[in-house]
């Protein structure tokens, strides 16, 4: 017997593990994660939007990337938290879609985001003295438009399409709700979706990628023929980037091997372990690895303010 799309009102979210009277400590110790996933972006954003210092191009896309970071971690972790304290892990059909819209923009454009933060480096780099000239206010405006709009317009077409299938279950194999789950739900193969998937993965995986790859390409190429100085800059600037690439790209590749293949054979734990992985790894990394690494951001937080201020008072009260 089909379901209709229109009369599935829930889906089960059958990966959550009865954890007994562990359930308390599973929560508290994400509802900590999710603190300071929140406090350490918002922290940055602060202190790059308060400090003309930073007004730049490279912290204006920092600055984007971290709300991004904000926006995708709350799509996720306050479902996690209800779930864990709950028995029963249904969601409602309006809310498993508006979860996947909200999980997949932020995959989308965290990737777009990376890419340009790539150019960025990229002309800062290999055109330093044009980097002003380049890198104009319209210009910033216009990388920050494409870094948001084109990935919320392909991953709404996405939803779309899901969304008026003929579903024969609402049983998802997920800890939350993921647009390949609703489409192998489907009672009938889904030829137009599976198009539009393939249009969405060059859209918002493949031409970010190629971006990427072209920029360090022609950073490295200036870094063995340049000076020792440009080396040094390469380094300090690309460093954080080239490791937020690489582990935000394992949290993908680790997304959709358990999206595509049977995930049912692995422990539940470790299943969760790697969902938690694709939607932490860059909101919790990110702000360290960039308020670590960067030293006008470590300058500016209020933790190093109070060090800088109390050990003048100190030198003051000596002399």
């Amino acid at each position: 017997m089909k379901i209709n799309s229109t009369q599935v009102l829930y889906f089960t979210l059958s990966a959550y593990i009865d954890t007994g009277s562990l359930k308390y400590f599973s929560f508290f110790i994400v509802l900590f994660l999710y603190v300071l996933i929140v406090g350490s972006n918002v922290l940055l954003i602060v202190v790059i939007c308060v400090n003309r210092s930073l007004h730049e191009p490279m912290y204006t896309f920092l600055c984007s990337l971290f709300v991004n970071e904000l926006y995708g971690s709350t799509s996720f972790f306050p479902f996690m938290l209800l779930h864990i304290l709950s028995d029963v892990h249904n969601i409602s059909a309006p809310l498993c879609f508006l979860q996947v819209f909200c999980v997949y923009t932020y995959g989308t454009v965290e990737f777009t985001s990376l890419a340009v933060m790539s150019y960025d480096r990229y002309v800062a780099i290999c055109h330093p003295l044009q980097y002003n000239s380049l890198m104009t206010s319209q210009k910033i405006a216009f990388l920050v438009s494409i870094t948001w709009l084109p990935p919320f317009l392909a991953v709404g077409g996405a939803i779309i399409l899901s969304s008026s299938l003929q579903l024969c279950g609402n049983i998802m194999d997920k800890i939350y709700c993921g647009n390949n789950s609703i489409i192998k739900l489907a009672c009938k193969e889904p030829r137009v979706n599976n198009i539009y998937k393939l249009f969405m993965t060059f859209l918002t995986v493949c031409v970010p990628l190629s971006v990427i790859l072209y920029t360090y390409m022609r950073i490295l190429k200036v870094c063995f023929s340049g000076s020792k100085q440009t080396r040094q800059k390469a380094v300090s600037t690309c460093t954080p980037h080239l490791i937020s690439i690489i582990n935000f790209s394992f949290g993908v590749s680790i997304e959709i091997l358990e999206s595509r293949f049977d995930m049912t054979q692995v422990p539940g734990v470790l299943r969760m372990f790697l969902a938690l992985y694709f939607l932490t790894c860059q909101p919790l990394f990110n702000p360290v690895l960039y308020g670590l690494n960067m030293s006008k951001i470590r300058k500016k937080t209020p933790c190093n303010c109070l060090i800088i201020w109390l050990t003048k008072g100190r030198n003051k009260s000596v002399t």
